[in-house]
This record gives structure tokens, sequence and C-alpha cells, in this order.
């Protein structure tokens, strides 16, 4: 019962549809008692030999008058009720949905896709269950039964109606037991269901690493000893399931059976008619589904419950990146001012990410970021997005701290094209658009000239509305990179960052693009991290980067002069260059 208490403030928001639903449903409880009256009478006057046609005829006519409004008066509680359920189901998935947009990379370091799918399907049903079958059920089982049982009580014989619920006690001891076991091994289930649901979206995501490793059946493998375990916590479930029904039907014959057995003997003694013993019987009968329904309450109830804990716990984890209560709706200018005493990442140790950050990026400059991996190029991109929070030090954007803009805003400012150039199942030109919804064809055209993918995307059959699969699969990583950097000027956002996202393209179309940004982006800035030296030459300004920590700093000529890191690095590419090329001998 707990989880009606927690899904109270929907039953609040939505109040006029169940309250107009459990009305409805006591109507129909209310209508039920007519037919076994009017069988009751008939009975008495076949047996007293008094029926006439007419009579017969008037009684058939109100059992089917009665029949046909409570036809009329199920489908309007249905609509009601189970309109109200999946108007739930809608509410929850659009809470998990805006939650999981909302939360920064460290939540989905810790929670795995599956299991967050796992959430926003099954558990949701669960819940949305409870809020349609569990309130008829309760609804209609106590207000029929309480109707049925205080009729059968008033009209016919208090003393009958004791004796035959005399088994009712063993069915709530029963229920209850089943109801708390049953909580705990559909927790399990879900778990599991969350298990393989990660371990297929896993599967499917790197199916080309797999069979290029030779992994299919260590994979086949796997995934069978994971759906056995999702059938054995199904099945120690359906176990429990499976017990109320008959549970319940013993007990129901044993109502039959005392009712009858004792009706008879009252009969006998003429404490009740033959008529009323009928419609006793019938009343009876109408018991059943409140029985019934008794039960099927609470195996759905504690299913809810377990799957309403499981998503409230997700919704409970707070967001460790938002809007500060002062931060301020602005676009600032393209100026970028880092200074960050030290960043760790969130439940790491050993040495800082970056360290001793003192950094000046002017209005229209382009900053070249350098260094091997791991050295915190990344990182100190991640941070200008607000993907993590500084704790010692601060990021400026034309002399706003980034802290002191709403997220909206701060995000604004940014074009990012990222390392992983993550593409979406639609097409080329939805993709370049994502971030400019109501871009047109031309603009579309025009950046992807820029971005050196234009005539790539021309030769498709169906040119830009080529759709190129989940995470862009049917495209090469070149072709992906270059749409992802056309996507980003798409933005004309005052400062472009580039993440390594001109490594999988040629000189010549590296050299091409990086003269096009240059001519198009003149008076905004460009921050470009990367481990080819050629693709930050022409920079304003270039940063090595080295354990967190900038080692060199200065225009490409100045940083050759001086011989160190960047050097060290200038010569070792331009020695692979060659190799590449040829020009070397082994």
């Amino acid at each position: 019962m707990r989880v009606f208490h927690d899904l109270m403030w929907f039953f609040r928001d939505h109040r006029k549809k169940y309250f107009g639903g459990i009305v409805l449903l006591i109507l129909v409880a209310l209508l039920a008692l007519i037919p076994p009256q009017v069988v009751g009478i008939i009975v008495n006057q076949v047996q007293i030999k008094t029926l006439t046609t007419t009579h017969l005829v008037y009684g058939l006519i109100v059992i089917l008058v009665t029949a046909l409004m409570s036809y009329g008066l199920r489908y309007w509680w249905r609509v009601l009720l189970f309109g109200g359920a999946i108007q739930l189901g809608t509410e929850l998935r659009t809470r998990l949905y805006h939650h999981f947009t909302r939360m920064s990379p460290e939540f989905y370091h810790q929670q795995r896709i599956g299991d967050l799918m796992a959430h926003a399907t099954n558990d949701i049903s669960a819940i949305q269950e409870t809020a349609g079958d569990g309130v008829l059920t309760l609804v209609d089982s106590i207000t029929t039964g309480v109707v049925v049982i205080a009729t059968m009580a008033i009209t016919i014989s208090w003393k009958l109606t004791v004796v035959s619920l005399l088994p009712l006690p063993l069915m709530a001891y029963a229920v209850s037991r089943f109801g708390k076991a049953l909580h705990t091994r559909f927790s399990l289930a879900q778990a599991a269901f969350s298990d393989i649901n990660d371990r297929v979206q896993e599967h499917i995501s790197g199916v080309r690493v797999v069979r290029s490793f030779g992994q299919e059946g260590w994979e086949r493998k796997n995934f069978v000893t994971l759906s056995q375990d999702v059938v054995a916590k199904n099945v120690a479930v359906a176990r429990i399931d499976s017990l109320f029904d008959p549970t319940i039907s013993i007990i129901i014959g044993l109502s039959y059976f005392l009712s009858i057995a004792v009706g008879a003997v009252f009969v006998v003694h003429h404490a009740i008619n033959l008529g009323q013993l009928t419609t006793f019987t019938l009343y009876l009968g109408q018991l059943i589904w409140p029985m019934l329904a008794f039960g099927f309450f609470f195996n759905i109830v504690e299913r809810g419950s377990a799957s309403y804990d499981r998503v409230q716990k997700l919704l409970s984890i707070a967001p460790t990146v938002k809007n500060h209560p002062d931060a301020l709706a602005i676009v600032p200018n393209g100026s970028v001012h880092y200074r960050i005493r030290e960043f760790r990442y969130p439940d790491t140790t050993g040495s800082p990410a970056l360290r001793n950050i003192d950094l000046i990026v002017r209005q229209g400059e382009t900053l070249g970021i350098v260094g091997r991996t791991g050295s915190g190029k990344t990182t100190l991109l991640r941070l200008l997005f607000r993907e993590f929070d500084i704790q010692e030090g601060d990021i400026a954007i034309g002399g706003v701290s980034i802290y002191l803009m709403t997220l909206d805003s701060l995000r604004q400012c940014l074009a990012y094209a990222p390392q992983d150039d993550f593409l979406f199942s639609t097409s080329i030109a939805q993709n370049i658009a994502f971030a400019s919804v109501g871009a047109t064809d031309q603009e579309i055209i025009n950046v992807a000239k820029i971005a050196e993918v234009d005539q790539d995307i021309q030769n498709f059959p169906d040119g830009y509305d080529t759709i190129v699969g989940e995470r862009g699969v049917t495209l090469s990583g070149g072709q992906k990179q270059r749409i992802s950097i056309a996507r980003a000027l798409l933005q004309e956002a005052e400062i472009l960052v580039l993440d390594d996202t001109l490594s999988a393209v040629d000189a010549r179309t590296e050299a091409a693009i990086l003269s096009e940004l240059k001519q198009n982006r003149q008076g905004r800035t460009t921050l470009i991290a990367t481990h080819r030296l050629s693709a930050v030459e022409h920079a304003d300004q270039i940063i090595v980067l080295e354990d967190g920590k900038i080692v060199e700093q200065g225009t490409h000529r100045a940083l050759l002069d001086r011989e160190g890191r960047y050097w060290d690095m200038y010569q070792r590419q331009q020695l692979e260059s060659l190799v590449e090329a040829g020009g070397v001998s082994s």
C-alpha cells in the first residue's frame, strides 16, 4: 500500500479522472446487486406457482437494462482509470529522460546503459500497472465486497453471511505472506533483466570488436548464462505468483461449501426460503472476483512497489553540475581565461588531472593544445563545458565566470566537435543540423563545404538524406569527424572547440579545413586539442601539456626555436611522415 502513498502526487494532479472512474466502478457494483434479486424473486414465484409471463418478461427486461448500463459504465471507467495509468507512465518516462539529460558524465560512469533502459521500460510498466489495474482491483474488490456482503447480511441472513466468510482470514494471511516474498523476488528479477539488457546493448554496440577478436562463442556463452539467471529469477517470481490463484480458489470453495451446507439447513428450518438461498449463492459468486482481485492487488502492488523504489532511487541522485542560485542568462564574448590551481576527477586518487593552469585566450584567437595521451588536453576542454566543476580555481568567458552563467547560456557560447564523433541513426542532414534544428538546406551545405565533407556526401546515393546508421556505422572515421565539425560550425557559437577531430583525415584535407576555418571564423575564438602538430601550426598560441601542467607556451615558430618538448614532438612527427611517405629506407 506504500506505493499508493508514494504516487499520491499523481493521483492529486489527476483527481478528476480517478474520482470519475471510481464513482463509475461503484455504480457498476451497485447495478450488479439487481440481477440476483430478480432471479431470487422469480425462483420464489416458480416455487409457489405464481410466476406469470408478464412477471418473467419484466424480470428479463430489468436484467437486460442492467447489463447494458453496466456495459457502458465499464467502458468509461476503463477509459478513465487506464487512461490515467498511461499518463502516469508518460510522466515518469519524461521525468527519467529529463533527469538523464541533466546528469553529468560522472553519473554515466557509475550507471550502466542497459540498467537505465530497464528502468525506463520494465519498471515504468510495472508502476503504470499499479496505477491502472492496482486501483481497479483495490476499489472494485472493496466496493463489490462491502456492498455484496452488506446486502447478503441485511436482506437475506447475517448468520449465513458470517459462516460463508469464515475462511477469509486464511486468505488475508496467505496473501500477505506471498506479497512480501513476491516483492523481494521481483526486485531480483528486475535486476537480472537489467544485467542482460545491458549486456545485449554492449554486444550490439561493439559487434565489430567481438567479431574481429573471434569472441562470438564466448559472448553467446555469457549471454546464455545471463539468460538462465533471468529465467531462474523469473521462475522464482512465478512460483510465488502461481500460489495466489490456487489459494484463493480453495478459500472460495470452502465458502461455497459452508454457505450451501448451512444454507440448506436454514431452508429446511424455514429461516430463509429457496429463492433467498439462490440469491445468496449468486451473491457469493459475485464475491469470487473481489477475492481474486484481492490476490491480484497484492501481486500488482508488490511489483509496482519494487519498481517504484528502483526508479525513485535513480531519480534521487542529484546532478553534480547544476545552475548556481545567482546564475545569469547571459552570452558574453569569446575570450577565455583559465585559472585552475588543481583539478581531480571525482573518486580518483593520485596526481591531479590539471594543476597550476593560468591561460588567457583573447577573442578571435586560435589556441592549440598539444601533448601526449593523458596529458590533460580533453580535461581542459571538458571543464570549459562544465562537465565537471573545478574544486580550486575558475574559468571565465568574456570576463564572466562560467559558474555565474546558466548552463543553457554557457552552452550557447560553445560549439563542440568531440573525440568520439557521435552521430545519430538518422540522415546526414539531420545530424549536421542537430544543434540548429531550423537550419536551411543551403546552410547545411555551406558548413559541409567548410568541413570538406560536401563532396563525400554528394557521392552517396541519397546525398544529404543518407541514413548513417547507429553511431554513424556506415561512414568512415574521417567522414564522421568532418560531419561532426560541420555540426559544430552550424551552431555559429562564439567559441569553437575541436577535440582531436582531425586525426582521421589526410594532410591535404586537414589543411583545407583549417584554411576554411581561419577564413570563416574571423573575430571568433577557436580551441583545438590535437596530437598532430600540423593542425595547430597556424594557431595564435600553442600550449604543451604534460602531467596536467603547461610546460611550454608560445607560437609555432617560437616553440620550435626553443627546442624543447614541442620541438621534440615536431621532429618525431616529421620523421614519421617521411617514413610513411617512403622517404626513409629501413
